[in-house]
């Protein structure tokens, strides 16, 4: 028979398994009753209590309703609350009776604020500790196809959504809900100056045609070696940095009035690359001189200046080469975190690696990067911009506008991608066949040449959100810098005709 010692030591794990989630009912309850005496009080907790953050069923139904009636701009009290709430008996009292005494026993609305504090606190910990079950769960009983890297880019993503919302579940959402969403981004772009429901390029015309980037958007921006698709992204980038402001929030959080917090994935060229590239653009000085030191005075207090501009724009490079899908998803997150993010730059995907499974091939593995750079864009609500190379197929045929067939390596690019752009120089092809000086080839030649030179076109071969057609941009090859193209008619009389 087993001893009392050991009876106790089993009755005290049995009442540890069964301990009762975090929460507050007092608080609760003196909350509801604040709110239902000065419906002023619900407007303190309003910007981040919900009703799902509530313990009891009976309390988060009783906030719902009164959070209805009060933004409806109804008064909410126990009478009212009678007419949505009905007359159930809870043991002994009604509903309405119930809410009665709540309002009698709220003495004030000062700590209204602390008590949402506590109720929204609590609701965290109950759910990290869903979260940390269901991991212990998955770990002791995992499927066979499943790896620990699953788990646990599962686990942080449901700690991300924690992180940011303060609720893990996802699921339906009525589309009322949804409507409003839409309603008021158009409303944001009708506000906004340049009538934009995304965020600014900084290229008018192609702002024009897209909208701007769109939140939760994949935009894969696509070219061949040479013609400035890094150029462009890194234009886009900074542009977007460059006039970020944000405005804080009630809850401590910051949000993007203009401009955005930029985050780059620069798999091919390193940050000095990179910031050389930018400090280039920005100062007018080209790059090769920068590398050499083939500078004059002036040159250089041109570069220092934009330097010290740049130094406060909310603009992170990660040059990490060779990274994981996986990886890059969990430091996006980290980011979008820590930092903030409005835009993320990926450059490109063919140097991403998948979850490297074995006997699969390389089209299933971008199928799996881009099918996860589009899933991270709707998590993280940002729209991310994928560079990718263009098949050899362009350089065999006479016209060498790309389309989309030339996506390189997989349909899945096309498929997942809510933009397709390519960048298109006629310059960097026709440079490479100059005729002998001299000869009707040779003016046929140097008259097309003056007719593209200084010009690129970004085509916009798909688009969820409105037509496709192209774009003429102006660029600047020895510093690589896109910028609007002036119109004809915009341009000054020449001089002395």
């Amino acid at each position: 028979m087993a001893s009392a010692t050991a009876l106790v030591a089993r009755l005290d794990q049995d009442q540890r398994a069964f301990r009762e989630a975090p929460n507050n009912v007092d608080a609760e309850q003196a909350l509801l009753g604040a709110i239902l005496v000065n419906n002023d009080a619900f407007y303190r907790v309003s910007d981040f209590l919900l009703p799902p953050h509530f313990h009891e069923e009976l309390h988060r139904r009783v906030y719902e309703v009164t959070s209805s009636l009060i933004k409806a701009g109804k008064v909410a009290n126990p009478i009212t609350l009678k007419t949505f709430l009905g007359d159930a008996d809870l043991g002994g009292i009604t509903l309405p009776q119930y809410l009665a005494r709540l309002a009698a026993e709220a003495t004030t609305i000062i700590n209204a604020e602390d008590y949402g504090r506590t109720i929204y606190d609590l609701a965290i910990r109950r759910n990290l500790i869903s979260i940390g079950e269901e991991v212990v769960n998955v770990a002791y009983d995992a499927p066979v196809e499943s790896s620990p890297r699953d788990q646990i880019e599962a686990a942080e993503k449901r700690l991300y959504e924690l992180a940011e919302t303060g609720r893990t579940d996802g699921g339906f959402q009525t589309f009322s809900n949804a409507m409003a969403a839409a309603i008021d981004m158009a409303a944001a772009a009708y506000k906004r100056a340049g009538k934009l429901s995304g965020i600014s390029t900084g290229l008018a015309d192609l702002d024009r045609q897209l909208g701007g980037l769109q939140s939760s958007d994949l935009i894969i921006l696509a070219g061949r070696p040479g013609m400035g698709k890094t150029a462009l992204a890194t234009n886009i980038a900074f542009n977007i940095a460059k006039v970020y402001e944000g405005e804080k929030q009630p809850d401590g959080s910051l949000k993007t009035i203009n401009g955005g917090i930029v985050g780059l994935f620069s798999l091919e060229m390193s940050a000095e690359q990179l910031a050389t590239r930018i400090i280039a653009e920005q100062s007018g000085v080209p790059s090769y001189k920068i590398r050499r030191g083939d500078m004059r005075e002036d040159d250089f207090y041109k570069i220092t200046d934009a330097a010290r501009e740049m130094q406060t724009i909310p603009f992170y490079i990660d040059q990490t080469g060779g990274i994981s899908i996986a990886q890059l998803v969990a430091r996006a997150r980290r980011l979008k975190r820590q930092r903030g993010l409005d835009l993320l730059v990926v450059d490109y995907i063919q140097l991403l690696s998948g979850s490297s499974k074995k006997g699969e091939s390389r089209v299933q593995e971008v199928t799996e990067i881009t099918t996860g750079l589009k899933a991270l864009a709707k998590e993280l609500a940002v729209p991310i911009v994928a560079l990718s190379q263009l098949s050899r197929q362009v350089e065999s045929r006479d016209d060498k506008r790309p389309q989309l067939s030339d996506l390189r390596e997989s349909g899945s690019i096309e498929q997942d991608a809510d933009v397709v752009l390519f960048v298109f120089r006629e310059e960097y092809y026709l440079k490479g066949r100059e005729p002998a000086i001299g000869t009707p080839e040779y003016q046929d030649w140097q008259s097309k040449m003056e007719r593209v030179h200084g010009k690129a076109e970004v085509i916009i071969g798909k688009s969820r959100h409105g037509p496709t057609g192209a774009v003429q941009l102006a660029f600047q090859a020895d510093v690589t810098r896109f910028t609007n193209l002036a119109d004809e008619d915009k341009l000054p009389e020449p001089y002395g005709d």
